[in-house]
């Protein structure tokens, strides 16, 4: 039986598990792409070891990044299972205003390496794929450590990670910077169009860009049109209330009157301009829809 650590083991424990707190939230948050589910990850490996027998274990680090890594495959694996949205309605009624204090945990999630343009990328693998390639790819662990974690062969855990690198290699992932620069775009379009500032909305749109509708959005009002002061204008009216979102990992924003998501909003840019703001408000594709909170100043693009 395990010998469960006292409150003086527990101290000594918890500081050799703070030294590798910063690496394991790394890894759970490129796997999973969320810091609420990495941090909650994280701190679930942490019980795990305060009840394991630690004195057993010969490399923490090692035992550690096999834990966090299998409790990140089972949540890939459930939100397959389940098909939901990691996204709580409910906390839209209380998104802080665009010019507020900009939350520090989501600047270093768009300034990661990773990109968020990759996550959508990585979201596309399966569980496995994911995992495998994240862990060799990122964090260089050999396909013998990764095999027990995906419970197959290291040369079948090899094979994942090469599919998944190729499926990478082949999206058309923009650079940080690109994606970064296109975040402030967005951003700074839909601080516009909170303040009636049709100026400023003209500046972020192309001259030719085009809002298109589905069929529910339409029975909502909304209206496929092309142009800059007539999108402008929409926006200054109707979509006024549309409020920035991450939207299957890129910036993006959604209307969600009295916390009830009605419409996603799908941005393309090119350059400096929006040239293409897609209404998405069918509600069977707005079940498949990932929405993370987004919480950043608005840069001056000028």
């Amino acid at each position: 039986m395990a010998r469960v650590c006292d409150m003086s083991d527990k101290d000594w424990l918890a500081e050799r598990f703070e030294g590798h707190r910063e690496r394991l939230n790394a890894l759970a948050l490129r796997i999973l792409g969320s810091h609420a589910e990495a941090e909650e990850t994280v701190q679930d490996a942490w019980v795990r070891l305060s009840k394991s027998d630690a004195e057993q274990v010969e490399d923490l680090g090692r035992w550690l990044t096999t834990v966090v890594s299998r409790l990140c495959l089972n949540v890939l694996q459930s939100r397959r299972v389940r098909a939901e949205k990691t996204f709580d309605l409910g906390a839209l009624e209380q998104l802080p205003d665009q010019h507020a204090e900009a939350d520090p945990e989501q600047q270093a999630l768009l300034a990661d390496s990773i990109g968020l343009a990759l996550l959508i990328v990585l979201d596309q693998l399966t569980p496995s794929e994911r995992v495998a390639f994240i862990l060799h790819d990122m964090f260089d662990v050999p396909f013998a450590e990764i095999a027990p974690i995906l419970g197959k062969s290291a040369v079948a855990s090899r094979q994942l990670a090469s599919r998944a690198r190729r499926r990478v290699r082949q999206a058309d992932v923009p650079s940080h910077r690109d994606e970064s620069r296109r975040c402030r775009l967005v951003s700074a379009f839909l601080a516009a169009s909170r303040n009636h500032d049709f100026v400023a909305l003209l500046r972020y749109l192309d001259p030719s860009v085009v809002m298109r509708v589905d069929k529910t959005a339409l029975e909502l009002g909304a209206v496929e049109i092309r142009g800059s002061e007539e999108v402008a204008r929409s926006f200054v009216g109707r979509m006024g209330g549309a409020q920035p979102m991450l939207v299957n990992g890129v910036m993006g924003a959604v209307w969600a009157p009295g916390g009830q998501l009605r419409v996603v909003f799908n941005f393309k840019t090119i350059g400096e301009k929006i040239v293409e703001i897609e209404l998405i408000g069918d509600p069977q594709r707005l079940r498949t829809i990932n929405l993370e909170r987004y919480s950043m100043q608005p840069a001056n693009l000028e």
